[in-house]
């Protein structure tokens, strides 16, 4: 047979092993020893059958197999998991896309669990929630406004028309008008326009007062001083407690006070009675008539503007139809509240309430 290596270890390095393939007998690992570190030392060779299975390339292979096989699975685990993970994302986008601005009522699933997604979900249907809120706050303001806007119009243009007729009259009949009583007669109209100008001006500022325009106030002595200064057809009956303190916009609750007793005024058959008192933390100041009184399904729309009820108010009472909702305005501007009710004598009852000085943390509400 022939020699198995040529392998011959050098003297410095008596050993060497190595590993030879022949045709004939396969794959032998060889150990070549040096006797003697003389260079013409013999040397001998040791060797055996190199088995297939232990074969380093083979090791190499399958290692290299085994470390392919367990990337291409984590691959595998990786996108069924990240695909199982963000299949309720892709579900929540999907659910955004479709939703627009004219309807903000759907909502996106919300997975069950605490995870990342769940509480994603959550809070994009808490978002959508307030952005519905906030939209539906808006158009009843809009709607609020463009109701006010055409009401505001209608009241205008009725005294404007009739001044303009009053006006065409004479002007088409110079010889048959009174001249005293056609500027007697215009001058009405442009009183009622005055009035409701003044009206809508003032709905506009109430709220904007800031606290350097509020002071410590005797509910008691406003009301005996803006009754002392009347010249009505019906007597005012006052009742009186102690003095009530309270902090508001003088000017303000003047008004107020002034709207409830033309109210009362216009609609009273014989008598007016007001009263303050105090009940608990809030001052309360009462208006009572003894006229036929508000129906329990009017009372709250009496408070809307240029509201008039069939069997009591109407241009002839010379109202303007925004009396009671400017008193309502400035009682929630000073975090108060006005409500209407039934007198002892079966009229229309008007309560103020409004927080005491020294109560801060009172909040009023309806009695």
């Amino acid at each position: 047979m022939p020699p198995l290596t040529s392998a011959w270890p050098a003297p410095g390095d008596p050993e060497e092993d190595v590993q030879t393939c022949l045709p004939h007998l396969g794959c032998v690992r060889l150990a070549a020893l040096r006797i003697k570190a003389a260079a013409n030392s013999p040397v001998v060779y040791a060797g055996r059958l190199a088995a297939g299975v232990t074969s380093t390339g083979i090791f190499a292979r399958l290692f290299g197999l085994q470390d392919g096989l367990l990337v291409l699975l984590a691959a595998l685990a990786t996108w069924k998991i990240t695909g199982r993970t963000l299949k309720p994302v892709n579900a929540i986008r999907d659910d955004l896309a479709v939703i627009n601005g004219d309807d903000l009522s759907s909502r996106v699933p919300e997975p069950q669990g605490g995870d990342e997604v769940a509480r994603l979900a959550r809070t994009v249907n808490a978002t959508l929630g307030r952005i519905e809120e906030a939209k539906l706050n808006r158009d009843a303001v809009l709607a609020q406004q463009r109701q006010f806007v055409s009401d505001a119009s209608h009241e205008l243009r009725t005294p404007l028309a009739g001044l303009r007729a009053e006006l065409e009259m004479g002007q088409l009949h110079p010889e048959d008008t009174d001249l005293n009583e056609l500027l007697a007669s215009a001058l009405v109209d442009v009183d009622r326009l005055e009035a409701i100008i003044t009206d809508l001006l003032l709905l506009a500022r109430v709220g904007t007062a800031g606290p350097a325009d509020r002071t410590s106030l005797n509910l008691t002595e406003l009301v005996q001083e803006e009754v002392s200064q009347r010249c009505d057809r019906l007597p005012i009956r006052v009742g009186m407690a102690m003095p009530v303190r309270v902090t508001c916009v003088r000017v303000q609750i003047a008004r107020l006070l002034k709207n409830l007793l033309d109210n009362a005024q216009r609609h009273s058959r014989s008598l007016v009675e007001v009263s303050v008192r105090t009940d608990g933390p809030f001052a309360e100041l009462t208006v009572d008539d003894d006229g036929c009184g508000i129906p329990v399904p009017d009372r709250e729309r009496v408070f809307e503007r240029f509201t008039r009820l069939d069997t009591a108010r109407s241009r002839g009472h010379g109202g303007t139809g925004l009396g009671l909702a400017i008193a309502r305005e400035i009682a929630h501007a000073h975090g108060g509240t006005l409500e209407a009710g039934e007198s002892p004598s079966g009229g229309a009852r008007l309560l103020l309430r409004l927080t005491l000085d020294g109560s801060p943390g009172a909040t009023a509400t309806p009695g």
